[in-house]
Parts: C-alpha cells; sequence; structure tokens
C-alpha cells in the first residue's frame, strides 16, 4: 500500500528528522551517479528529494508518482517536472532513460514484479536503476513514525534475487541511513558523524536503507542455424589412404 504523498511531503520537507534523512540518502546517490550532462534522470515513487542536484546538468529531469500515492508540484520555485502515473504504465518511451531512481515504490507496491518490468522498458540498454527500499535489518523499519516503517523491508539478497529475476544485473550494494530513527536534538547535531563512521563498523545491519545499483541484462540476438562453429570440421575421407593396382592390372582397359 503506497503511502499518501502529503504524508511523503510532510516527512521529508517540513521535518528535521526527514531533512536529515533526505541528505543522508542524497548524498550517497550523488557520490554514486554524479551529475552528467545530457543524462535523462526520472525517479518513481517518491525519489524527487533525491533528484534535485541533477536539475541543472541533466536534459530531462522527471518525477513519476503512481496513483495510489498522489502527486505533487516539483520542484518549488521552478517549472514543474512531477507526473501522476499508473503504477505499472509509465507514460514514458521505450528506451528513454539513462538513470532511474525507485524510493518509497518497490516495497509499498502490490505488484513489484511489474514495476520492475516498466523500470527494464524505459531504461537505455546502457542505463542503471538505482533501488532504495528499507532494510528488514535497520532500525527505521521497525517501526511506523518515518516511511521507511511501511510496505516490505528486504534484505540485501532479497532485493538483489528480486532484480536478477525480472531481468536486471546487481552492479553493487550499498546501505545508507545510519542515523538513528530519532528526532532529538542530540541525534540531528550528530547525523555525519554516524553517516560518515557507522557504515565501516556496522555496513548492512545498521543502515536504514539498503540501496542496490543493477544494469539491464540485454541478451545478444540468436542467429539461425548451427549455434556452435566447428573449426575443424571432419572430412568424409580422411585417414583413408589411395587406392594401390594389384599387380598384373592392366591400365585403359
Amino acid at each position: 500500500m503506497h503511502l499518501d504523498v502529503l504524508d511523503l511531503r510532510n516527512f521529508y520537507y517540513r521535518t528535521r528528522l526527514g531533512r536529515a534523512a533526505q541528505k543522508a540518502i542524497r548524498d550517497q546517490l550523488v557520490t554514486m551517479w554524479p551529475p552528467r550532462a545530457g543524462d535523462s534522470v526520472a525517479g518513481f515513487g517518491f525519489a524527487v528529494p533525491l533528484l534535485r542536484p541533477y536539475l541543472a546538468e541533466a536534459r530531462r529531469v522527471i518525477g513519476l508518482m503512481p496513483g495510489p500515492q498522489g502527486v505533487m508540484p516539483w520542484p518549488a520555485g521552478l517549472p514543474n517536472v512531477s507526473v501522476l502515473c499508473e503504477e505499472t504504465h509509465w507514460p514514458l518511451p521505450n528506451g528513454c532513460l539513462d538513470r532511474l531512481v525507485l524510493m518509497h515504490g518497490l516495497e509499498t507496491s502490490d505488484n513489484p514484479t511489474a514495476v520492475l518490468e516498466e523500470c527494464a522498458r524505459v531504461l537505455a540498454p546502457e542505463g542503471r536503476l538505482l533501488v532504495i527500499v528499507p532494510n528488514r535489518a535497520g532500525l527505521w523499519s521497525r517501526g511506523d513514525g518515518t516511511p521507511f516503517g511501511f510496505g516490505r523491508p528486504y534484505s540485501s539478497g532479497q532485493l538483489e534475487s528480486q532484480l536478477k529475476r525480472n531481468g536486471f544485473l546487481p552492479e553493487r550494494t550499498i546501505s545508507a541511513l545510519y542515523l538513528p530513527p530519532n528526532g532529538g536534538r542530540f541525534w540531528l547535531r550528530t547525523a555525519e558523524f554516524w553517516e560518515r563512521n557507522m557504515w565501516r563498523l556496522m555496513p548492512w545491519r545498521a543502515g536504514g536503507v539498503i540501496m542496490v545499483e543493477a544494469s539491464r541484462q540485454v541478451w545478444s540476438p540468436r542467429k539461425g542455424g548451427l549455434g556452435a562453429v566447428v573449426r575443424a570440421p571432419l572430412k568424409v575421407l580422411e585417414g583413408a589412404t589411395r587406392p594401390v593396382a594389384e599387380p598384373g592390372t592392366a591400365r585403359g582397359g
């Protein structure tokens, strides 16, 4: 079940804890994918808090928001690039995206397989997908006080397996959001310390989210006919000796 867009907006833009979570995940995203001129970038679910660094450089930035969630204008103060769409039918042509981010889009979907099929459809052959989901071993998925407490949390192995089943090849997996889900002043003041140091001590168990970057598996077309090339074909008469005439046999008949 998708969360309401107003609840997501209020968390990420109107609470100190939400802004800290937004920064922690966005910093990891920009480290993985520095903005590049000419890229087409999109986010599905509620990924727009992560996409602002790409507005200046990218050729196109699109915020796709599923119907059950609802849509809001984004970015503030600039022409709107967010669009309401069906969860498994996006208003995009095949192979049009270079980068695609999913956040609050997979774990809350009733049909994650169809969502990933749509991801594969809109990505260019050399495009990259980044899926961000709640970490089932982390603290953020254990309560419903934040958006990461809703839907199905994943382990890294579960998410990688689901991506493989749907035609993606996981390239790298990291964890982020080591700040405890506590809006207290001490925790927020030390947020950068947690993000900088906790991944060394407890890289998978402590992070609130798992981030898996994946590429499309593009199969080469098969040619008709014999699939294997015989490098040294066997000749029919290989090894046979030349016929020798018997003694006394007359030539010429």
